[in-house]
């Protein structure tokens, strides 16, 4: 089952107060707690709330900061500005006794959400039924995107699968076409790919497959409404090197290819660069494609007088502008939509500061706490995926 949390209001002097208040009371309580605490910021949150953060970046990086930083200076708290799925991560990484905390319970993944345990299971029972019935005998094997509860990283790892990262995709990936855990098997392999098809459809692109003949989509939603393999026929299914989650990410979703071809038409010098959480036919269009921490590095290293449309998180590409014009360098939105990550926004500096007062008291409020059933299956699959060395861009084109 799919948990979404309630966050019950916070005390309207937290939400009345201005930033300048708000900011001068968080470094307090900072100050206060000491190294007892690290405060990790993701990239999509607003300025606002990154400058209170010891680290910033990616949901894993932080995760495994975190756990490097609790190790390294005893801290006994951990709060993690991001959305649910990160807080959980950074619960399975970081030594027991550490508590993890949420500023706000509301701040959820729509992508996350779109891969439900239970829908995981049946599918996986259909889809083997599919097969069976054709006589195929080889093995699925399961991967994850970070971007997904602990329950599903769970019943990946239960299953022989493994989690990815946008930045090591490919790498794991190949892996999984190899035989995952048993490579000298020999099997035919299938990979269900969850939560995000799209980042699942650009990586068996870029590993050569035809996405048209060799992945299908299986809807959960489609099940749920009759349709027994989520859409797909069982020749599709027996077909498909690949079998696609139909979930996706509601922000890197706004981007669409008409906005690849107004930025060429208008700018033609411009390099286009985006999330492989787009789409096949927008990454098609661009010049580059890969995770966050490679689009932030693309920019760092981009030479003075040259020009860049992202698509990515509207804060974050807001900041790169924001840093790269003093270098000489422009970097704009790839759409003029607002590409806005709205459940990160939740995290601001009044459920920041609410939190921290709660622990000057000694009270531990919005603690995220992956069940102990969970635990050991979805670390199997961190597990494996940390063990593999990460690659470099999902896509990459001239």
């Amino acid at each position: 089952m799919q948990f979404h949390y309630w966050q019950p209001p916070i005390p309207e002097r937290y939400t009345a107060a201005t930033s300048d208040d708000l900011c001068d009371a968080i470094e307090k309580r900072r100050s206060e707690l000491g190294s007892d605490l690290v405060i990790l910021g993701h990239h999509y949150q607003t300025d606002e709330v990154i400058r209170h953060a010891d680290f910033t970046g990616d949901s894993l990086k932080l995760s495994q900061l975190a756990a490097e930083r609790v190790s390294a200076a005893g801290a006994k708290y951990v709060i993690f500005c991001g959305v649910h799925f990160m807080a959980e991560s950074a619960d399975l990484l970081t030594p027991d006794g550490v508590q993890v905390i949420l500023p706000d319970l509301a701040a959820g993944c729509s992508m996350a959400d779109m891969a439900d345990y239970e829908d995981a299971v049946e599918a996986w029972d259909r889809l083997h039924e599919a097969l069976a019935e054709q006589g195929w005998n080889g093995r699925v094997i399961p991967i994850t995107y970070i971007n997904s509860s602990a329950a599903i990283k769970a019943f990946v790892g239960a299953h022989g699968g493994v989690c990815c990262t946008s930045s090591n995709a490919a790498a794991v990936f190949d892996w999984a076409m190899r035989g995952g855990t048993e490579p000298d098997r020999g099997d035919d392999i299938r990979v269900l790919f969850l939560p995000d098809q799209h980042l699942g459809r650009n990586t068996a692109a870029d590993y050569g497959l035809d996405v048209e003949r060799q992945t299908c989509v299986y809807d959960p939603r489609l099940t749920h409404k009759g349709e027994a393999f989520g859409g797909a026929t069982p020749e599709e299914i027996r077909e498909a090197r690949v079998i696609l989650w139909a979930g996706h990410c509601s922000v890197h979703k706004l981007f669409r290819p008409e906005h690849c071809d107004e930025i060429r038409a208008e700018s033609p010098n411009t390099k286009i660069l985006v999330h492989p959480e787009c789409s096949i036919d927008v990454v098609s269009k661009a010049d580059l494609a890969g995770s966050t921490e490679y689009i932030i590095r693309m920019i760092r290293s981009a030479p003075t007088g040259s020009s860049w449309a992202i698509g990515t998180e509207v804060h974050l590409v807001n900041r790169l502008a924001e840093e790269a014009a003093g270098r000489g360098v422009e970097v704009r939105m790839l759409s003029g939509c607002q590409c806005l990550c709205t459940t990160m926004y939740r995290i601001d500096e009044p459920h920041l500061l609410w939190v921290l007062d709660n622990l000057a008291e000694g009270k531990v409020v919005n603690r995220v706490s992956v069940h102990p059933d969970a635990r050991a299956d979805a670390l199997l699959a961190l597990d494996r995926m940390l063990a593999m060395k990460a690659g470099g861009p999902v896509a990459t084109r001239s």
